[in-house]
């Protein structure tokens, strides 16, 4: 067990150098292979009656010139250790962990990003907890009453959940819930939970609903099908003939031997949720990292963009970790390997 859970903290680790890379290539290297020069990409960052020369200046001192090597090692080196930026006037210093500097509004990326983690987390953590009771609760029933109303009728709204995409849900979810009929709080209604608890949940409960309503659709018909493979499996019926109680049988052996690949898409849909719901969070003014990324995209603020993208891959990469350590748990065959 030990073995397994080191040799996956290695992997995460080495997954996130690659990752790193990666992201790094996608920004600088890039737009270098699709004729974007140094002047190029230093042309956003300063003003648009500035010379030839001084662009060039811009781009040398923002390090745009170097090798790409070297301009990846300097990035990784500031994630750690910080960075410093020439901006001609002044020397502006992004502390570690330096995820990105704005040059537009010379500031660090880090600070804005730190402030709305917590915002997408909460819309993310309480979406989860509502979908996989909702989800796999439905799933089950629907396996064990098999063909029966319950069973059609719950296949069909999740079949609906799966088909509606969010901005349309969310949208019609606020004019009905919110404005028409005035039982939630409409949008841009976050309240920190620190600050109030009750005002934090009724912000954010109708988020929750309508971004569990699309996810839980999908777990319901999955975990309906796990669960119908699973009972008729041979263990499943040798657990009855032992006289175990119907209870046991279901939760214990069927569902814990279905829930596999329900963990297997949690740690993914969880993970980029945390990653940023951005369009739940446009359609609902919630300023999370994904309303964060969506303005910083419209502001061609690049750095900005990159330090969501790190942020993202950090959550999905250690999601899935948790998720393979909890296959040690659910399933003996991974403990034994």
């Amino acid at each position: 067990m030990v073995t397994y859970i080191i040799r996956r903290l290695i992997a995460a680790v080495g997954l996130l150098f690659v990752i790193s890379i990666i992201t790094f290539a996608i920004f600088f290297l890039v737009p270098r292979i699709a004729g974007a020069g140094p002047d190029t990409m230093a042309a956003r960052y300063v003003g648009r009656t500035a010379t030839a020369d001084t662009v060039h200046a811009t781009a040398v001192r923002l390090g745009f010139t170097d090798p790409i090597a070297v301009q990846y090692g300097n990035w990784a080196k500031g994630i750690f250790v910080g960075a410093d930026y020439d901006m001609g006037t002044s020397i502006d210093h992004c502390p570690a962990p330096c995820l990105g500097y704005s040059f537009i509004n010379r500031a660090p990326v880090w600070p804005d990003l730190l402030d709305r983690i917590p915002v997408t987390f909460s819309l993310a953590i309480g979406a989860a907890v509502l979908w996989l009771i909702s989800g796999i609760g439905t799933g089950v029933l629907s396996a064990l009453k098999r063909g029966s109303i319950f069973d059609r009728a719950a296949m069909t709204v999740a079949l609906a959940g799966v088909s509606m995409p969010i901005f349309w849900t969310g949208l019609m979810a606020l004019a009905i819930f919110a404005y028409q009929l005035q039982i939630f709080k409409g949008g841009g209604s976050y309240v920190p939970l620190t600050q109030n608890p009750i005002q934090w949940v009724q912000g954010l409960l109708l988020p929750w609903i309508t971004l569990a309503f699309l996810f839980s659709a999908q777990y319901a018909r999955l975990t309906r099908a796990g669960m119908l493979e699973t009972m008729n499996e041979d263990y499943i019926r040798t657990a009855r003939a032992k006289g175990l109680a119907e209870r046991d049988v279901v939760v214990k052996h069927g569902l814990r031997g279905a829930l596999t690949p329900i963990l297997t898409i949690f740690g993914l849909d969880f993970g980029l949720l945390i990653g940023g719901a951005i369009l739940t969070e446009k359609v609902f003014s919630i300023n999370g990292l994904g309303m964060y990324a969506v303005t910083a995209i419209s502001d061609q603020d690049m750095p900005k963009v990159m330090g969501v993208v790190l942020v993202a891959t950090v959550f999905i990469v250690f999601a899935n970790l948790i998720v393979d350590l909890l296959y040690a748990v659910i399933d003996p065959r991974v403990r034994a390997k």
